[in-house]
């Protein structure tokens, strides 16, 4: 399988605001140097920050529209080759009490993408998916999951176009905007620290990985994949010792549509999972797509699935520490230990 040439590459990128559009504008424009980078959002003002903090890079183009708005996201993706769809409601609690609105953006936005890349002859989609989309027990995660049905079967939809579509599913992203790591880091101040239960565990991947896995999914996808990648677990109690070793623990109990563990992979799905470069790709179950690439690729036991609490790889407080805090905060951290 070649690499992708980017420099011939137009790209648009729906919630390109946010924490991993951002980061994946400064990953792309710094190692890859695509043709063109087009930020589709709705916040203007987000946009204007974002292009001062890129200093108006003339490889990035500013779209203000919303995923809910077919027509818009027609016209913007006129001329693309690629979509990296990371636009949607994503805090549980606001989703929940709004629900029609996180179905107009998770689910009907998905639709619209699907359609305008077909119609404007897009080559590749890959859609950010959820840990949360694995035997979702709230509103975010149930559209998330009917999402990633919506991109998958979009190929069907495609047929002989040659626009394919494929997802990728990672847990929590370090350090972003909703982590649990800016909260721990605002309560340490006060000397007590909030925790919902002692026994949690979560997957924890960086912006850079995050990256990495777009766009390795560019790379082999076929159409109909979800790529998961081969990532650590910790322990709740551990990111609260390395971040407030000498504060309080309160325990606060569990909230509503959270889990105690997380999942990137349901048992259903084990059936058609395989490890495959670092990472487990999720084939598409219906046998009229016939593959080309993955002639290496292990095919995972039937009942597999891909848990925190069941990880062989898990972060050391030293790690998380380091993490936070960077190494050459990490002694001093530790003296306070």
């Amino acid at each position: 399988m070649e690499a992708i040439d980017w420099s011939k590459q137009s790209i648009l990128l729906t919630g390109g605001t946010g924490s991993f559009g951002k980061h994946f504008c400064r990953m792309m424009l710094e190692k890859y140097n695509p043709k063109v980078i087009r930020i589709y959002s709705r916040d203007e003002l987000k946009q204007h920050e974002m292009r001062i903090e890129f200093k108006d890079d003339p490889r990035l183009r500013f779209f203000i529209g919303d995923v809910r708005d077919g027509e818009r996201l027609l016209r913007a993706m006129h001329g693309v080759d690629m979509v990296v769809h990371a636009a949607a409601l994503k805090q549980v609690p606001a989703c929940e009490y709004n629900p029609f609105e996180a179905v107009k953006t998770n689910v009907h936005g998905a639709q619209n993408v699907v359609d305008a890349a077909i119609d404007a002859g897009v080559k590749k989609v890959i859609a950010l998916s959820t840990d949360k989309a694995v035997n979702p027990v709230n509103l975010y995660g149930a559209t998330k999951l009917c999402s990633d049905k919506l991109f998958i079967q979009g190929n069907a939809y495609a047929g002989a176009t040659g626009t394919r579509f494929a997802c990728v599913r990672y847990g929590n992203v370090i350090g972003s905007r909703g982590s649990v790591i800016p909260v721990f880091l605002q309560q340490k101040e006060s000397g007590t620290i909030t925790i919902t239960d002692e026994r949690m565990t979560r997957f924890w991947i960086t912006l850079d990985q995050a990256v990495e896995l777009v766009l390795n999914g560019f790379r082999y996808m076929e159409g109909g994949e979800i790529f998961v990648p081969k990532i650590p677990s910790m322990r709740i109690m551990d990111l609260a010792k390395a971040i407030a070793p000498e504060c309080e623990v309160k325990h606060i109990g569990i909230r509503e549509g959270e889990k105690l563990h997380e999942a990137l992979t349901g048992e259903d799905e084990g059936r058609h999972t395989y490890k495959y470069n670092g990472m487990y790709v999720i084939m598409p179950s219906h046998s009229w797509w016939h593959r080309k690439n993955y002639v290496d690729a292990k095919k995972m036991p039937d009942g597999f699935v891909y848990t925190s609490d069941a990880n062989k790889e898990w972060m050391t407080v030293e790690e998380l520490r380091e993490i936070v805090f960077g190494s050459q905060d990490v002694s001093e951290v530790n003296a306070n230990a």
